[in-house]
């Protein structure tokens, strides 16, 4: 069984940061994936328009060395490159200025779906937003796309929503998070509102806790400037870990449609309480000899910005109130793992006495790497000697359970590209779900500011500050570990 490829409709994609890093690394080689998979249209076009001044054959051949470099096995396929290079083109531009302008404007169609790319910083939206109509490029049914960071707090995110209401329409914004592209994300919702084994279940009467964890093995590396300004919470927390949260706990939508998804997100995010400061804890990781200290790589010695941050929240509502989730996320910790694990309750009551009383179901939902998901179920241990109870995970690897067949494999930035150009905002935030974020947010960053709290030191290759284990512990629950 091959996985069903369905053409997107014609249509013309500028990238403003073209020759930026991420439209080489992920933007353009996912696009070529596209293309090779048949889901573009032979007349699709992709322009990438930045200030470097260079020819549509040079952009090509950088593209072409970029698809090389982080395409994968894919772009080892020639012909498929070359045809998909005939559908590049490039504009030098300035965006703050007139440079380039007509030339655009000649060159994107208005006839096919026209999809515009802010791979930019967030302060020249506003300039590109504003060209894009004074030059008469886009129009009521173009949409653009933008990347985070959306706002660094309540009010610049105002501020930047404003901007790009000016030009577009809220139907017009996709807000894009690459989280919510993978496939695992996706299969939660299809798992969750599928299944009439889970969705019964789903709420305080069975759920002990759910925890969150999204860990990282690399420092800052070259992002320190802008890493040592946001911390873990600006950078995870108010999007990633937050878009994951609503997904597991909102109530089921009407219908699978944007607003009617985004909308039971946006009362997930607004029925979340302040979360205590004892409830929260901050890290930095320390030197090791795989690596230089937090307060080395962003070149600060006295930063107090956090690489790591743990959490307990609740959300006051009928189905969650009771039910803690727990929130991780950090740099330099033992493992790569971004994992959702929804723990269910004891049973009421058990045959079994002793260590053969204390087992629990877990499902365990990975986001990377291996993405898949297990439900650990008790058995019986086989063999003679008793009652011997073990907890063994019970597969929801779905590429096994369909067999050895091609299972199509796409990038996060493709799926959401593609969602683009079919005009489905499903997987994109809405305007008032990112400013609700940031409400709740601000509060517990200006907390710990006006405190002068200091983040707890933690071992890189650990599991991140003692603290963190505490903050289970003291609840009788543990972390899920982290797999180096």
């Amino acid at each position: 069984m091959v996985a069903r490829v369905i053409p997107v409709e014609e249509f013309d994609l500028v990238i403003f940061g073209g020759t930026g890093d991420l439209a080489r690394r992920k933007i353009l080689p996912g696009l070529f994936r596209r293309y090779r998979s048949g889901q573009m249209p032979e007349g699709a076009r992709i322009i990438g328009a930045a200030r470097s001044d260079m020819s549509a054959d040079e952009y090509r051949q950088m593209i072409a060395e970029a698809v090389a470099e982080f395409g994968g096995e894919e772009s080892a396929d020639k012909d498929g490159l070359d045809g998909f290079l005939r559908n590049l083109d490039y504009v030098p531009i300035d965006a703050k200025g007139t440079g380039g302008w007509d030339a655009l404007a000649a060159k994107v169609r208005q006839d096919v779906v026209q999809a515009f790319y802010f791979s930019v910083a967030p302060s020249l939206f506003g300039d590109l937003a504003e060209r894009l109509h004074t030059n008469r490029i886009a129009n009521s049914e173009s949409r653009i796309v933008v990347e985070k960071p959306f706002g660094r707090d309540l009010e610049s995110a105002r501020a930047l929503n404003g901007t790009l209401a000016e030009h577009f329409d809220e139907s017009q914004i996709y807000r894009i998070d690459h989280y919510l592209g993978k496939e695992t994300v996706q299969n939660l919702m299809a798992v969750r509102f599928g299944n009439v084994l889970f969705e019964p279940l789903w709420n305080n009467h069975y759920l002990d806790h759910i925890q969150i964890t999204v860990a990282e093995t690399v420092g800052v590396g070259g992002r320190g400037a802008y890493y040592d300004k946001s911390g873990a919470m600006r950078d995870m927390v108010q999007n990633h870990l937050m878009q994951l949260l609503c997904l597991i706990a909102m109530e089921p939508p009407s219908k699978f449609g944007a607003d009617a998804v985004r909308d039971e997100k946006l009362k997930v995010i607004r029925a979340l309480e302040p979360v205590d400061s004892h409830h929260i804890v901050r890290g930095q990781y320390d030197e090791s000899s795989d690596g230089p200290s937090y307060r080395e790589d962003v070149e600060n010695p006295r930063s107090f910005t956090e690489s790591f941050i743990a959490m307990r929240c609740h959300i006051s509502n009928w189905r969650w109130a009771g039910v803690p989730f727990y929130l991780r996320t950090g740099k330099r910790m033992k493992g790569r793992s971004s994992e959702i694990a929804v723990v269910f309750k004891d049973l009421g009551h058990s045959i079994f006495e002793g260590d053969e009383a204390r087992h629990r179901n877990i499902l365990a939902i990975r986001l990377q790497p291996n993405e898949g998901m297990d439900l650990q179920v008790t058995i019986k241990e086989p063999g003679p000697g008793g009652m011997r109870l073990v907890d063994v995970p019970l597969d929801m690897t779905f590429a096994d359970a369909l067999g050895d067949h091609e299972i199509e494999e796409a990038d996060a930035y493709e799926r959401l590209i593609m969602d683009v150009i079919r005009g489905n905002q499903t997987l994109f935030m809405r305007g008032d779900e990112v400013e609700a974020a940031w409400q709740w947010t601000d509060p517990l960053i200006a907390g710990w500011e006006a405190r002068n709290d200091v983040p707890k030191h933690y071992e890189a290759g650990s599991a991140g500050p003692e603290d963190a284990m505490m903050l289970m512990h003291r609840d009788g629950r543990r972390w899920r570990e982290i797999k180096g």
